[in-house]
């Protein structure tokens, strides 16, 4: 009887592993299974390649205004926030000792430039030595350039607009002392508007490339704005990122001020022209590298790995490859994850034109 059970408990045990491994064997697909894959036609790249990168807008002229010349503050003229135009009077220094300076050096300049003309002039019926000549001429050129210090530091204690633009803040009130190169004003231009973006490297060697340059504002999202470039920094930051310049004229119809976000679409040709365009979809992942499923054979229906290098992900779902394939080329764009080297096909046929919402 103990014998009896233990050839049941054998018979029990071989029969569940044979059942496991025939039913293992049914889940592993073989090479001769046609796995069902939808596949597409690789096509070359057309037109320019672009790049957007985020900004943020900022005064193209946001500078600080200050006097030449040292002195109390006689008054300011203008208020934070208020438009002036070019050449405006925003601020004045007490004027007092400069204008006695000036009076002194114009008086001296008279007085030297009369007497020095008459040893000029008769030097010039050989009445004077040459000696004497030299030492009028001298005389007349340092009282000429002492007239015009005073008349330009009298000038001085205006303070303009060098441009036409807007008063960001002030510094000082009146009737306080400041000494010369002591920021008094700031302004902002008004004329252009500027947005920076940091560029990689990447971008950065190419950018003998670049062609146009557009923008979007997130408070006008369906409209795009001329940039001109500016400048770009020829050092990388501690992000390895290079910061671009661009600037845009102001225009009456919309309004934009500094601190808006910003995003800067960079349009180039690209180096190389055997570019092709492929669905996101079709790109397999193994071992860091990226590869697609080549359809080869006389009738189409088995598949090989074919390495690839990609070039830009697009936001259209669609991947630019740089290497690897060519126009015409069929590869799979759908079904790729389960596919093994050598595998057979069946290509999922195309939907039917009446066929509306994938019905039938």
């Amino acid at each position: 009887m103990r014998g009896f059970l233990s050839f049941l408990i054998r018979l029990c045990i071989g029969g569940g592993v044979a059942g496991l491994a025939f039913a293992c064997n049914r889940s592993t697909p073989t090479l001769d299974i046609a796995q069902l894959v939808k596949t597409t036609t690789v096509h070359a790249h057309a037109g320019d390649f672009s790049v957007t990168y985020p900004g943020i807008l900022k005064a193209a002229s946001d500078v600080k205004l200050s006097f030449r010349v040292a002195g109390p503050i006689h008054k300011i003229w203008v208020k934070e926030g208020q438009y002036v135009q070019k050449g405006a009077l925003l601020a004045q220094l007490d004027p007092r000792d400069y204008s006695l300076q000036y009076e002194a050096a114009a008086a001296g300049y008279k007085q030297v430039k009369g007497e020095t003309d008459r040893i000029i002039e008769l030097y010039r019926t050989n009445s004077v030595s040459e000696n004497d000549y030299d030492k009028a001429v001298a005389a007349q050129k340092q009282a000429w350039a002492l007239y015009h210090a005073r008349l330009n530091a009298l000038e001085d204690t205006k303070l303009k607009a060098p441009f036409s633009g807007y008063i960001q803040k002030k510094y000082f009130s009146g009737y306080e002392v400041v000494n010369q190169g002591v920021p008094v004003l700031s302004m902002i231009d008004d004329d252009y508007l500027e947005v920076n973006a940091d560029i990689p490297a990447e971008d950065f060697i190419r950018s003998g490339d670049f062609l146009d340059y557009r923008m979007k504002v997130d408070v006008y999202p369906d409209t795009l704005f001329a940039l001109e470039f500016v400048e770009m920094n020829q050092q990388a930051n501690f992000n390895q990122l290079f910061q671009a310049r661009f600037r845009m004229k102001r225009s009456k119809e919309v309004l934009l001020a500094p601190g808006m976000s910003a995003s800067v679409t960079i349009q180039y040709k690209p180096v190389n022209e055997k570019f092709s365009v492929i669905p996101i979809s079709a790109l397999i992942e193994d071992d860091g590298r990226s590869y697609v499923w080549r359809v080869e054979g006389d009738d189409r229906k088995v598949v090989r790995k074919s390495p690839v290098e990609v070039y830009q992900v697009q936001k259209d779902g669609t991947v630019i490859v740089s290497a690897g394939l060519q126009a015409g080329d069929v590869i799979v764009s759908a079904g790729a994850n389960g596919l093994k080297e050598g595998q057979k096909i069946r290509v999922l046929p195309p939907v039917a034109a009446s066929n509306v919402g994938h019905l039938l």
